[in-house]
């Protein structure tokens, strides 16, 4: 009892310091707390709540009685996905859009990034980063609407170009190429935005290590293999853990506005066959237990992934 007592008193006094230590951040830095409370807000009401709206995917969903009045499903919507003979081509599908879109799309920023960091010509390097920066800014409707103009057969001039060496001219109904339309017009739009968070780790870099290599006689080659890439590799391995997170997360608009019935057999998505059959086929049931199983997988690959990076790099998001 008399050990024990000592304990409780030094566990109370450590919490009671914790308490004060944090009023007094509060008082101290309340104007960057009450800028939090708008984005927490948003998350809780449009992120968090509508969550509970899940259990659509275990309930025969009817509009008349209601999310809570209709009857229990059990699993039966998920069993019915699984049976079907399309689920696996739709895993298929987007496993292999992801794959090649994180493959292709993940080292483009960094290579940019590095590249303009080494750019010492101001005006030149804020040109490349402008041009590069707007394509992010148009919509997904814009971009495929100008995929159309350049590989229709009709219109398109570079389908000409094709032709004329022999290619197959109609890559928007070609099924084989319909991945590389689409990550590569990825790549090109979302590449220079990208980029940004890697110029912002490189600018961070301590100046006093280019000029130790410097000292040291490194080549540019030596200086961005040894200073730039340690320097900007926790930004790197979080922004991948991020990227796994999201593999089974295409998205719907481009994949969508692309598609067409020659096409179909690789450009149908889990994102558009969810949207067909619960907007289109009303069948809310089924499409809420498809994007629940989408999901679940991208949460699985998050938490693994950041439990790998941080056993092996010690860096990871939490």
């Amino acid at each position: 009892m008399t050990a024990a007592a000592p304990a409780r008193t030094a566990a109370s006094t450590a919490r009671e310091r914790r308490s004060r230590t944090r009023r007094r951040n509060l008082r101290r830095h309340w104007q960057l707390y009450l800028l939090l409370v708008l984005p927490v807000a948003y998350f809780v009401i449009f992120q968090y709540i509508p969550m509970a709206n899940n259990v659509i995917a275990f309930k025969d969903y009817n509009v008349v009685q209601g999310i809570w009045g209709s009857p229990w499903a059990g699993l039966s919507h998920f069993e019915r996905f699984f049976a079907n003979p399309v689920a696996w081509d739709l895993i298929r599908n987007t496993l292999m859009l992801s794959l090649y879109g994180f493959l292709a799309g993940f080292p483009v920023p960094i290579l940019l990034a590095l590249a303009l960091n080494e750019v010492r010509a101001r005006f030149f390097k804020r040109t490349v980063q402008m041009v590069t920066y707007a394509p992010y800014f148009l919509s997904t409707v814009v971009v495929v609407s100008m995929l159309i103009l350049i590989f229709t057969p009709r219109i398109g001039f570079m389908a000409d170009v094709m032709g004329f060496f022999g290619v197959n001219a109609n890559l928007l109904s070609d099924p084989n190429a319909f991945r590389s339309v689409y990550v590569w017009s990825d790549v090109w739009q979302t590449a220079g935005y990208s980029a940004i968070i890697y110029m912002a780790a490189l600018a961070g870099i301590d100046p006093s290590l280019y000029e130790a290599a410097r000292l040291d006689g490194a080549s540019r080659l030596r200086k961005i293999w040894h200073v730039d890439l340690p320097g900007i590799a926790p930004t790197v391995v979080v922004v991948m853990v991020l990227s796994v997170g999201n593999i089974m997360a295409v998205g719907f608009e481009k994949a969508f506005l692309l598609q067409n019935p020659l096409n179909l057999s690789t450009s149908e998505i889990i994102a558009t066959y969810t949207y067909k059959i619960g907007l289109l086929s009303a069948d809310f049931s089924l499409a809420t237990a498809v994007g629940l199983f989408n999901s679940v997988i991208n949460l699985i690959l998050l938490l693994a992934v950041n439990a790998v990076s941080k056993r092996i790099t010690g860096n990871g998001l939490w």
